[in-house]
Order: C-alpha cells, then structure tokens, then sequence
C-alpha cells in the first residue's frame, strides 16, 4: 500500500480523473501469482447492463489480478478569460496503473494510483516551478498524484463520487447502459462524462489565494475507440483502448489565482503502454518515483479514501501568505467595436 501514509502531494484526472483514466498496458506484477480469472461476458449486447459492466471493466482495468494495466496521458491545459483568447498554459503528462478486483456479488472494484505532471509548452521539461502569466507571480508547481482512486463497476450505474462527503448529488439505481457508436474499422466508440457542481474543500476564507469560490464546477468526458475482435476475444482480460479526456475546472490551487473570473480546460489524449511502466519517459518514472515508488505498482487491495486532486491538496498544503493589497487578477476590458460607417 505504498504511498497511502505518504504526505507528499495527492490527486487526479483529472480528474484527473474522477471519471478514471486506464487503458490497455499489461505487465505481471512481481510476486504474484497468475490469479483464476473470473468470467465475464464477451458477446456485443450494448442493450445488456451485465455486458456494458463486463465490457467497460476490461477498458478500465484488468481482470487478471496477476497483471496490471498502465496508460499514459497526454495534453495541453489552455487558460479560458473573458474578453481574451484561449490561452495554452502548459503541458500534462501522466500514467496510472490498476488492478481490478470481483465484488461477492458478481460485480467489479476499479483500485487505482495516478500520477500527472506538468511540462513546460517550450521546453517539455516537468516544471517544479511556473510564472503566472495572469500575474506575473512565480509559483510552486503541485503534480497530480492520486493513491487510490477507486470505485465500482456495477451493472446498475454509479452514483457521482463523494469527494468525502462534500458531493451530496445522488440518483436513483438505473441499468449500466452506456452511450455506445458504431466507429471507422470495426470498432466502437464510447462517450462517458460527469458534470458535477459541489462544495469546495477550499473555502475562500481559509484558502483566499488558491480557492476559487464556495463551490467547484467540474465536468469530465471521455471518448474511448475499441475494436470489436477484441471485445469478442475471451482471452483479453484488458481490452486495448486509445481515447480522448477532456476537463473543465476551476483554476487550479497552486496557481494563486484566488476568486479569478474564469476557468481551465484539460485537453489530452490517451493510449495503451503495451509494456507497461517500460513504455513510460524515464523523467515521467523518476519523477512518480520521487513522489513515492508505489505509483509504479497498482494496489492489490481496496483501500481509500478516494479524492479528487482538490481535496487532496487541502490535505497536503497550507494556504499561501496574502501579500498586502494582493487582490484576484480580473480579464482585461471588453473590447470596444470601431463605430460603423454611416449608410449612404
């Protein structure tokens, strides 16, 4: 359980991912012994609430609790003003590993560490540090880094994650039919998203620099492109899947921005580590090895709480001083519009 008791900074997936990020990318487990693998349901039925379960287990994990899934995340952070244009801030790099474990009842359990840094858009280099270009300050960089991050995989849909408590957004049970497409080549397209607006963990008056209000504002979605064959081949325990994630979030807390108009989007894809942690950049390693060396290995166990990288920076950091007369950065004005020529 590497890296539950560490103090060292929390998250993802981006939220990072709250909606989880794995794919495809196997790799044996040292020590472990190949597991029984459970059965699990292969014949395309995207009317089946037991085969979209059986199915999106595979895309979001391994069933073969012998072997671990790794992904590699990949994108830009673009800063969004009014007024203003989109601005490219800078780039993300992560990976997660994953187990997945059979519930009693037939069900799944998704157990996840992720880690996600950020690069430099120049150089590429992961950044310990940044310049605001909104105010011109240098901060602190925070990486996302997420011990676990787990959840079920149920044939009726999941209710929105916790966040400790602070979501309260409930529904009532419903089949686990997924948003399914027919795809180029053979394959299906999966389209999945969570929009969630909830309680902040950072509350203005304790975290005025890093708090971007009383609430969060957080939608995540997914595009995951699988091939039929593979889907329909009993001896994938882990389906191998390329997508797209997408976030929008308020700024993030290391960026001091304060009650800030305005937001940030993740745009990133991601894609299969056929050799696992081997297919990783030796910096992105060194650098999760840094943080704590249980993010190179998936959990074997259920543990938690699970958090999103929000909650986990309030239990990681401490509010940052308020220098005198610092207030949020605002957007510049609007522009104004050249007076139209008359009319003849």
């Amino acid at each position: 359980m590497a890296g539950q008791g560490s103090k060292m900074v929390k998250r993802w997936s981006l939220g990072l991912l709250a909606s989880g990020l794995v794919l495809a990318g196997l790799a044996a487990t040292p020590g472990m012994a190949r597991a029984k693998v459970p059965s699990f349901v292969t014949r395309i039925d995207t009317k089946s609430p037991i085969w979209n379960r059986d199915t999106y287990a595979r895309i979001d994990g391994e069933l073969d609790t012998s072997k671990q899934k790794v992904s590699r995340i990949t994108g830009t952070v673009y800063g969004v003003r009014d007024n203003e244009k989109v601005r490219p801030l800078f780039k993300i790099d992560g990976f997660s590993v994953v187990r997945t474990l059979r519930l009693p009842d037939g069900n799944w359990r998704r157990v996840l560490k992720e880690v996600v840094f950020y690069r430099d858009l120049e150089t590429g280099k992961i950044m310990d540090s940044w310049k605001n270009p909104y105010t011109g300050e240098t901060v602190k960089v925070v990486p996302i880094a997420n011990d676990p991050f787990n959840y079920d995989i149920r044939d009726t849909k999941p209710q929105p994650p916790s966040y400790g408590g602070l979501n309260k957004d409930t529904r009532p049970p419903e089949p686990f039919l997924l948003n399914w497409s027919d795809g180029p080549g053979n394959t299906l397209i999966l389209e999945t998203g969570i929009d969630l607006f909830y309680p902040a963990s950072l509350q203005p008056k304790e975290w005025p620099r890093e708090s971007a209000g009383a609430f969060n504002r957080v939608s995540e979605h997914f595009l995951f492109f699988v091939n039929k064959k593979d889907i329909e081949n009993p001896k994938l325990t882990a389906l191998p899947v390329t997508g797209s994630w997408s976030r929008i979030t308020p700024w993030l807390p290391w960026m001091l921005m304060g009650e800030a108009p305005g937001f940030i989007n993740y745009f990133a894809s991601f894609g299969t580590m056929t050799n696992g942690i081997a297919d990783l950049p030796a910096d992105l390693v060194e650098a999760a090895r840094k943080i704590d060396p249980g993010y190179l290995t998936a959990p074997t166990e259920d543990y938690g709480p699970s958090l999103s990288s929000l909650e986990n920076y309030k239990m990681t950091q401490k509010p940052a001083p308020v220098p005198p007369g610092w207030t949020p950065p605002q957007p510049p004005a609007a522009p104004v519009l050249p007076p139209m020529p008359p009319r003849p």
